[in-house]
């Protein structure tokens, strides 16, 4: 079983990772990790000694090649899971962006980003990623 819990604050220590919800237009833009056949929204982990904003950006960039792009803090997630993490609560925190500009060509582990209006029916995190969806649309971000 995994469980979504959201924080409006917790200790910047405990965030791990950065997940972005990122529009190009009216698109949600999605990404095909080159290993899987599913879709996700971007996102990662947060290096050593790395701001979480920085790792927003960075991995907004990397997964996406967007160049250009406006981004901000929707709120704090975490994510417990018996099966990861022998069942310890992990924390990030969700980021929404208006993607203006991409590069012509990834560089990352990503094979291709796919922009739609809707939610994908494969998602890579089935039981995380459409529930912080649904949080960023009750905070009026979607």
């Amino acid at each position: 079983m995994t469980a979504v819990k959201i924080y409006d604050d917790v200790d910047d220590n405990l965030l791990k990772f950065a997940v972005i919800i990122a529009k190009k237009g009216k698109e949600f833009i999605y990404c095909k990790h080159k290993d899987r056949n599913t879709l996700e929204v971007p996102g990662g982990h947060r290096e050593k000694g790395e701001n979480i904003f920085d790792t927003a950006k960075r991995e907004l960039y990397e997964e996406t090649g967007a160049k250009e792009f406006d981004i901000r803090p929707i709120c704090i997630y975490s994510v417990t899971a018996l099966d990861d993490l022998e069942g310890r609560e992990s924390f990030g925190m969700l980021f929404y962006a208006e993607v203006k500009t991409f590069e012509t060509e990834l560089h990352s582990e990503i094979e291709k980003n796919i922009l739609m209006s809707g939610y994908p029916e494969n998602w890579t995190y089935p039981n995380i990623q459409p529930k912080l969806m649904e949080e960023a649309k009750k905070r009026g971000f979607i």
